[in-house]
Order: structure tokens, then C-alpha cells, then sequence
């Protein structure tokens, strides 16, 4: 049986750790907040920048197709975005992602890695590692993504991979984190029927200044990084979500066992004084006896 001191040691020590992950749990569930909202705000802009692209696309001349939009299959590698934490106790969120990243990149592949916790594991498994960004602790910026970019151009624009895909961690719920892995180049933009068709009837006429010609390169190149942002922002939401559901759990496990060591040391103490007092008992008894 347990000594009474170790039993209040376990029980502080338990207390402590309930402490921590509850304040944890709180700074995830503010992170998260701020993420969600962030995330929301960027949608809307990205989906009519995609149906303007679109638009844009539809009128011009294939020979004159942005890079960006040209498929093509030369080198026959792959260049994959990874988005992951910079740390951990997020749950299964790390393990999950691993699990793709395992599943998708092959040998000759290159990967660009924005994330502490995935650069460690792609460097074990031999990958061809081409550049690494911190992650951070706080929500993105816009201007993250401009390097990322840059990186993605001397690769893809010069012809050494034919495909650069994302691989991230979409926010599905609080409870519901799934790692997804989205074809980024060459663009396909997917715009909402019901939307575009509503747009069409709006302005069936459409005149552009300056030309498509002009118009497109830009239009493509703003598309692609607020792409790339708004992945960068899911998977901060998903981290965030992530580790306050590991928090909370964290903080029930630990109280549960603050109730089983208390009860423990209760019935430790009790025995204690209960053979105390035998012991008084018997030594007046004899006593008197004598």
C-alpha cells in the first residue's frame, strides 16, 4: 500500500498537470476564435477572385494560358506543400498527417515544409527537402506566403516538377480535423455553379480594362497565394481545435485520477489512525492487566 506522503505527492503533482492543460485549453479555445473568424473573412475574397479568374479564362486564347493553368507531364515529379505545427499536444493531428505525407510523396518528389513537428519526420524518411519555414505560434500573415511563392516559381515555372499539391489539415468541426491533399498547380478553379450562373445573368456583357490579356497573369497569381493563405489559416485552425479537444481530455483524465488518489489516500489515512488507535488500546489494556 502506498505511503500516505507519496499519495499527497501524486495528488499535488495530478493537480498541477490539471492546471496546466486547463490554461492550455483556454489560450487553444481564444487561438481558435480568432482563427475561425480569419478564416471565414478570406473565403468570400477567394471565392470571387476564383470566378473572376474564371471569367477572365473563358475568353482567352489557350495559346495564351498563364503558366500556372498549363498541364503537362516532363519531369514527372511533384512538389508538395506541407503544412503542419511547430508543436505538439494537438491529439492525432500530427500522426494523421504523417500518414499522408507517408502515403503520397514518393522517392524522387520534392517538399517544401512549413512546420517544426512534419520537417523532422520528412528528414527521417529521406525526402527531398527543399526548403523549411517556421510555422509559428500565432495567427498567419499574408506576407508568409510570398517566399512560399517564390520557392513554388523557381521550381514549377522552370519546369523541374509538374504538379504542386498542398498537403494540409482541413477544419471540419472542433471535433473533426482531416488531413487533405489539394492539387494547387495547375489550377483548376472550381467556382460555384449557382453563383457563376447568377453572375451571368447580372452581367451578360462584360467589358475588361485593362485586356484579359494583361488581366489574367494577375488575377491567376492573387488566386494562387490566397489559395495558399487560406490553407495556411486551416490548418492553424486545426491545430488550435485539435489541441484544446487534447487539452480538455488531458484536464478530465487528470482530474479523474485526483478523485482516485484522494480516495486512496483517504482510506491509507484511515487505516492508519484505525491501527493507532488499536495500539493505544492494547497497550492500556495490558497495562491495566499488569
Amino acid at each position: 500500500m502506498a505511503t500516505i506522503l507519496s499519495l499527497k505527492r501524486r495528488i499535488k503533482a495530478a493537480s498541477n498537470v490539471s492546471k496546466t492543460t486547463r490554461a492550455m485549453q483556454m489560450i487553444a479555445a481564444s487561438k481558435m476564435k480568432k482563427a475561425q473568424n480569419s478564416a471565414l473573412s478570406v473565403k468570400p475574397y477567394a471565392e470571387k477572385i476564383g470566378l473572376l479568374s474564371t471569367k477572365v479564362r473563358e475568353k482567352i486564347e489557350k495559346e495564351a494560358l498563364h503558366p500556372y493553368m498549363e498541364e503537362r507531364n516532363e519531369s514527372g515529379k511533384t512538389l508538395f506543400l506541407v503544412f503542419s505545427p511547430d508543436k505538439g499536444l494537438c491529439g492525432g493531428l500530427i500522426t494523421n498527417l504523417l500518414s499522408e505525407v507517408i502515403k503520397n510523396i514518393k522517392e524522387d518528389d520534392l517538399v517544401i515544409t512549413v512546420g517544426k513537428k512534419i520537417e523532422n519526420y520528412i528528414v527521417r524518411l529521406n525526402k527531398t527537402l527543399i526548403a523549411s519555414y517556421p510555422f509559428g505560434n500565432t495567427l498567419p500573415i499574408y506576407e508568409t506566403v510570398y517566399s512560399i511563392a517564390k520557392m513554388v516559381d523557381d521550381n514549377y515555372l522552370n519546369k523541374k516538377v509538374d504538379n504542386v499539391k498542398i498537403i494540409y489539415t482541413n477544419f471540419a468541426s472542433i471535433f473533426s480535423q482531416k488531413p487533405i491533399v489539394l492539387n494547387l498547380l495547375p489550377i483548376a478553379i472550381n467556382v460555384n455553379e449557382n453563383e457563376q450562373n447568377e453572375s451571368d445573368k447580372k452581367n451578360p456583357f462584360q467589358l475588361f480594362e485593362p485586356s484579359i490579356e494583361e488581366l489574367l497573369p494577375t488575377l491567376i497569381k492573387k488566386y494562387f497565394e490566397i489559395t495558399v493563405y487560406q490553407k495556411l489559416l486551416e490548418s492553424y485552425l486545426s491545430e488550435q481545435a485539435s489541441r484544446m479537444v487534447a487539452m480538455q481530455n488531458a484536464t478530465t483524465n487528470a482530474r479523474d485520477i485526483i478523485l482516485d488518489l484522494t480516495l486512496e489516500y483517504n482510506k491509507t489515512r484511515q487505516a492508519k489512525i484505525t491501527s493507532e488507535i488499536l495500539d493505544i488500546t492494547s497497550a492500556g489494556f495490558n497495562t491495566a492487566y499488569e
